[in-house]
């Protein structure tokens, strides 16, 4: 399966926001958001928008993390806001303002 190629990127986006190098992790995740036909139906595919977010917060660039929050919450506009990741999305997303 092709997401399989994929997810260790995403396991080491992961690994870079645990080591505080935002930069490296966002280009970990941005290679999931540029195979979106890949991981569309998969979680890791929503939630690399979050992660890439997190990443941009952490680089210091809030214009880009801004932008990574807003489109991982507009993916998420229907689910059922006591989501955890979600919450702490917004939680997040608000203090960004």
């Amino acid at each position: 399966m092709l997401i399989n190629y994929l997810y260790p990127a995403y396991v080491r986006g992961q690994a870079y926001l645990l080591a505080h190098n935002g930069t490296a992790a966002a280009t970990e995740f941005q290679k999931l958001l540029d195979h979106r036909g890949i991981v569309l139906n998969f979680v890791t595919g929503s939630v690399a928008h979050l992660q890439i977010g997190r990443a941009y917060a952490m680089a210091g660039d809030t214009a880009k993390a801004r932008a990574a929050y807003k489109d991982f919450l507009t993916l998420w506009k229907d689910a059922d806001s006591d989501i955890p990741i979600l919450k702490q999305a917004k939680g997040e997303y608000t203090r960004l303002q």
